[in-house]
């Protein structure tokens, strides 16, 4: 509390007559922020391509595009991934990353299915199961990147993990 007292040039008295703790001044703090995952969920909700696989596909590369270039959204997806211990007053960073994911997995389960009544994909898909293994691999290069940023291209990497897994499920349809 005393280095956000001084980075803002007010006492710590003033930080605590507008905030209980630091879990208050944390949740204040994301409320106010936009995460490049739920930033991005606008490309899911707007996509008309006619193929879904093809919007969350653009969908995963946004989210990794405006990671790369949006500081403002690093940083807060910084702090709220590696930087927060999710234990009672920082409880509701654990809830909203829950949150965020029930969204995730909504509209991406969606996608696959209509994937799949397109006949892009097999029918007997587990939606689910899918979307959360895309989930974890946007999340995990996300956080691996940001351990080192200058150790490879997220953009690129994106691609290069992002188009075969696509492709291989369009290859699984027959």
């Amino acid at each position: 509390m005393q280095h956000i007292a001084t980075a803002a040039g007010v006492t710590r008295g003033a930080i605590y007559w507008h905030f209980d703790d630091k879990g208050a001044l944390f949740n204040a703090m994301m409320e106010r922020a936009t995460l490049p995952l739920e930033a991005e969920l606008k490309v899911l909700d707007e996509a008309a391509s006619g193929d879904p696989l093809a919007d969350l596909r653009e969908y995963m590369l946004a989210v990794l595009r405006r990671t790369v270039e949006d500081p403002g959204a690093r940083r807060v997806f910084e702090i709220a991934t590696l930087k927060v211990e999710f234990v009672d007053e920082m409880d509701a960073v654990r809830c909203r990353r829950q949150h965020n994911l029930g969204q995730w997995m909504a509209r991406a389960e969606r996608q696959i299915k209509l994937a799949a009544d397109q006949g892009l994909i097999g029918k007997n898909v587990d939606a689910a199961r899918i979307a959360l293994a895309m989930w974890t691999m946007i999340d995990g290069m996300i956080r691996n990147w940001m351990f080192a940023p200058q150790s490879f291209d997220l953009l690129q990497l994106g691609k290069c993990v992002i188009d075969p897994y696509m492709e291989g499920l369009r290859a699984g349809r027959a």
